[in-house]
């Protein structure tokens, strides 16, 4: 099965590579959907002692416990931040013209980009911060911020904020139920295939309503019509 393989290999990259995958994810999440929810609750579990796994940092192990909840979640939120700091020099840098010519990889339509413009014109801090609170639309809002020129300490700060509060509430679930992960062996494995697919076809949603956007657009603007 497609999903249990994606989350097997989510998970055994977390266990195997601990912190540095959790940092490594959550970076790439910040630009592109990397499965957050999962990255996060299998870091919590692995630092629960779920896997008979250590955490260390430069060679140096972190007691199970506590100070390891801490690490993976700070690993997360940290990761995420530089990631969104990426994504948002992107956008500065790249400007409309970049979502304007790629914006498929972004999901982004013409129309849902004047959206989202005056969205951030209007709610310019709220944005940022739901938006890092949101499954799969964090991982869209980097690059239209620094499209849209959200000052960068502004954006610093509650992209961190909701970047930790998002990774300490997963981490902290992963933590509380990964002490009894043998116990629950087949019913987390459920619930990680479970946060997978709703993240994909969430994904997939999007990307289909783009699409049929995208075909309204050009029919509308068809001459021969």
């Amino acid at each position: 099965m497609l999903l249990a393989s994606v989350t097997s290999s989510l998970t055994s990259f977390v266990r195997d590579h601990g912190l540095y995958a959790v940092f490594l994810l959550m970076l790439a999440d910040a630009v592109l959907p990397a499965a957050s929810e999962l990255v996060m609750l299998v870091g919590g579990a692995v630092a629960a002692g779920a896997f008979g796994a250590s955490i260390s940092l430069f060679g140096a192990d972190i007691s199970r416990g506590f100070w390891s909840f801490v690490a993976v979640s700070l690993a997360g939120t940290l990761g995420y931040l530089i990631g969104s700091i990426a994504g948002w020099w992107i956008g500065l840098v790249g400007g409309r013209p970049l979502l304007e010519r790629h914006g498929r990889w972004f999901h982004l339509t013409p129309e849902q980009l004047a959206r989202a413009e005056r969205w951030f014109d209007r709610y310019e801090d709220w944005a940022v911060f739901l938006g890092r609170i949101t499954p799969v639309v964090r991982s869209f809002v980097s690059i239209p911020a620094g499209v849209f020129r959200v000052g960068l300490g502004r954006y610093t700060a509650l992209t961190f904020v909701g970047s930790a509060v998002w990774c300490f509430a997963l981490a902290g679930v992963g933590w509380g139920v990964g002490s009894s992960y043998e116990s629950f062996d087949h019913g987390f494995r459920f619930a990680e295939i479970a946060v997978v697919a709703g993240v994909l076809l969430l994904a997939v949603y999007v990307v289909l309503r783009r699409r049929r956007g995208s075909r309204l657009s050009h029919r509308g603007s068809d001459p021969t019509r």
